[in-house]
């Protein structure tokens, strides 16, 4: 993948947005909005919260500097840097972790320090009453999808997709494309309008679609089904990646998606990276990531892209979920644009 070709953006005004979510390939429901959080401006603060697993106040340092570098402020969150085995401090110390951050009307965004588990335990427990007057950007992934796809079906506000604390490394060592993903959270806090160019996969389904972008770690996808948090994928732009599973696992989860409906009435799907964990000799489960994905969508005509830059991986650039945009798929190209 080329780095400076993979994304490119356009200044958005810096106030808050609400804006009919009609689709492109599908019609979405008439009445369906979105709200977008005030985007931020110099001298902002982003709260850093501990909503999942453990990480000390030292490994977030380089994200903190960072952000200050940005020209922004940080708010230390109540909990960070405890511990209670592998979570960032109790249920109750991470709740009111959250909730004092989610509450602040000082606080314009609110990092999480990092994933691993933790959020599906507190999250029923969490009041998002000042939150939906009064939104504010949310940021994170991977466990942090346990958020998204709770306030993308409840509230329908918009969040930000990405890295966390734990993936700022130092300018000094840090590739390009690491610097280029976490300047891609800076650039969807300031309101650029992102446009994402990936090269095409082979096994990429052509065609156009406009959609609300939806999605995270597919695992934790799984787990919300039919749950107050369970994600909606009608007339969206569902988007998915993991790590560590074994490909009879990621076949298991997209069957899921097919059994439970998700896949049916997509306007497109797009496949971030996956992290596989190699089969065993003798019990090799006998597909490729693309050909478990093709299998359940034969009888659906929306676009499809592959190797998208978003996942556990150093090319994890940041999306806005809960968002209109398109997919343009040509044998030559494959373009995400915010709308």
């Amino acid at each position: 993948m080329q780095r400076k070709k993979f994304i490119s953006s356009t200044l958005l005004g810096l106030t808050a947005l609400t804006v009919s979510a009609k689709g492109f390939t599908n019609n979405e429901d008439e009445d369906s909005t979105i709200k977008i959080p005030i985007y931020l401006k110099k001298g902002d603060t982003i709260g850093i919260s501990s909503v999942a697993g453990f990480i000390s106040i030292d490994e977030c340092k380089e994200a903190i500097d960072t952000i200050h570098n940005w020209g922004f402020n940080t708010q230390i969150g109540l909990a960070l840097g405890k511990k209670f085995f592998v979570f960032g401090g109790t249920d109750d110390e991470r709740i009111a972790d959250f909730q004092e951050l989610l509450d602040n009307e000082n606080i314009n965004a609110i990092m999480c320090a990092r994933g691993g588990y933790g959020l599906v335990r507190i999250i029923d427990r969490l009041n998002f009453t000042k939150f939906i007057k009064k939104p504010k950007w949310i940021i994170g992934f991977s466990d942090v999808t346990v958020l998204h796809s709770h306030i993308n079906k409840n509230f329908s506000i918009a969040t930000i997709h990405s890295k966390m604390c734990n993936s700022f490394v130092p300018t000094a060592t840090a590739e390009p494309i690491q610097l280029d993903t976490l300047d891609s959270i800076r650039q969807c806090l300031i309101g650029q309008k992102m446009i994402y160019n990936t090269t095409p996969n082979s096994n990429n389904k052509i065609g156009n679609a406009k959609g609300i972008l939806v999605g995270g770690n597919l695992k934790t996808l799984e787990s919300l089904s039919a749950s107050k948090s369970d994600i909606n994928t009608k007339n969206k732009i569902l988007f998915v990646e993991d790590t560590g599973e074994k490909l009879y696992s990621i076949d298991r989860m997209f069957w899921n998606l097919k059994r439970s409906g998700k896949l049916t009435n997509l306007a497109a799907l797009i496949v971030g990276g996956f992290k596989i964990k190699k089969d065993e000799e003798g019990d090799e489960f006998g597909k490729t990531i693309e050909e478990i994905v093709l299998e359940k969508i034969t009888e659906y005509n929306y676009p499809v892209c592959f190797d998208f830059a978003v996942g556990h991986q150093k090319n994890n650039f940041a999306l806005k979920c809960g968002i209109m945009h398109k997919l343009i798929i040509s044998e030559n190209d494959c373009k995400l644009i915010e709308n």
